[in-house]
Parts: C-alpha cells; sequence; structure tokens
C-alpha cells in the first residue's frame, strides 16, 4: 500500500497535538493504563513535536557534532486512569529555553478532559553526556514555539 505513513500530529497555534490510542501492551492487567506508560505518551508527544518543528532526534545525531536531548526532571499529576481502546491526545507546549535546557508542559486528555500532566525539564548533551548549549539553527527552528518568543 502507498500513502500510508504514522501521523506526527499537528501544531495549532504554539502547541502540539498528537493523538495516542490505548493499546492492551499499555495497561496492567484490570484494562488500565500503567503509570510508567504515560511518560512513554509523553516522550511520543516532545518527539512529534521536535520533529514537526525540524530539529528531531534523528537530525541532532546527524550533525558534525551529535546531540542528544535527556529529561532532568519530570513532575506528573495523574487526575484520571485511562483504559483500554481510550483515544488520547497529547498536548505539548515549549514554553522557554534557558542555557541548555527547554521547559515543556505537557497534558493527555481524553474527549476534551484532562486526565494527566506533566511539566518536564529537558536538556541538549553532547554524546559525552555533558550539557551543551543549543546550536543557533535548532534555538531558531523552536523560536515560533516558545511562550517568550
Amino acid at each position: 500500500m502507498t500513502g500510508l505513513a504514522p501521523t506526527a500530529g499537528a501544531f495549532v497555534g504554539r502547541e502540539h497535538l498528537l493523538p495516542v490510542r490505548v493499546y492492551y501492551e499499555d495497561t496492567d492487567f484490570t484494562g488500565v493504563v500503567y503509570h510508567a506508560n504515560y511518560l512513554r505518551f509523553f516522550e511520543r508527544g516532545r518527539s512529534d513535536f521536535l520533529r514537526l518543528a525540524s530539529t528531531g532526534h534523528a537530525e541532532l545525531l546527524d550533525r558534525e557534532d551529535p546531540l542528544a536531548f535527556v529529561a532532568t526532571r519530570v513532575e506528573i499529576d495523574f487526575l484520571k486512569a485511562a483504559r483500554i481502546d481510550d483515544a488520547l491526545v497529547v498536548r505539548t507546549t515549549f514554553d522557554r529555553a534557558k542555557g541548555p535546557r527547554l521547559f515543556v508542559s505537557q497534558l493527555i486528555e481524553r474527549g476534551g478532559e484532562v486526565i494527566c500532566r506533566a511539566r518536564v525539564d529537558i536538556a541538549v548533551v553532547g554524546m559525552d553526556g555533558r550539557a551543551r548549549r543549543p546550536p543557533a539553527a535548532l534555538k531558531e527552528s523552536l523560536r515560533p514555539w516558545l511562550a517568550e518568543a
């Protein structure tokens, strides 16, 4: 089949929206999403945000001086349980950048109701694991989506 491709979601203003379906593998034996899998949904939201902003992981690794993103802090509020077959939306907003760090706000919604929210700090690092200031091209590609821009 031609024309089939995975979705990377879409931007609505500064916010990135990524639809996610809850599969059996995401749940515990009761059909409720296992708590650690919310981290996976949030990671997908951040990764697809960056991919659509032309600053994806592959582009950073292909540089002459390869770079990566690492989460340095995650704060999560679990408000309601997601269940098998739920259609969710991961909402991601990159709020600001400071030095090597980027500050991200994320929500997971079901039917327009927030069921989980997170604040995530990520850092740009070199292959040696040391924090690096984002290169100018990276900062420029993120500028339209930062609140302080």
